[in-house]
């Protein structure tokens, strides 16, 4: 599955679009990283267990949204999307949201 941001594929054509796919993560940050990253944000630096989490769910949600595109059949998505947002009455939850459109290149 070739998955880009451009609105084509270089060195293919276009055949076929097969609509707007999706892929959606909500992830639930713990205790344990809001604690050691209230520690990077008051010492300064990088708080390694929230960028752990933001890849993975950035990760899962291109996953899902390539797993929507083949159901279509499709054997790409272009003009991808990627969005982040934290939900939550306290903040404590992070959806990442990814989002293209699928189509058949040959």
């Amino acid at each position: 599955m070739v998955t880009t941001t451009t609105p084509s594929v270089e060195g293919k054509r276009i055949i076929e679009y097969k609509g707007i796919v999706f892929g959606e993560v909500i992830s639930g940050v713990n205790f344990v990283k809001d604690i050691a990253a209230s520690f990077s944000n008051f010492f300064g630096g990088r708080s390694e267990s929230y960028e752990k989490e933001l890849i993975q769910a950035r990760e899962n949600a291109i996953k899902e949204m390539e797993k929507r595109a083949e159901t279509l059949g499709a054997n790409a998505v272009v003009g991808v999307d990627i969005d982040y947002e934290v939900l939550g009455a306290d903040n404590g939850m992070l959806m990442v949201t990814a989002s293209g459109t699928a189509v058949i290149v040959e």
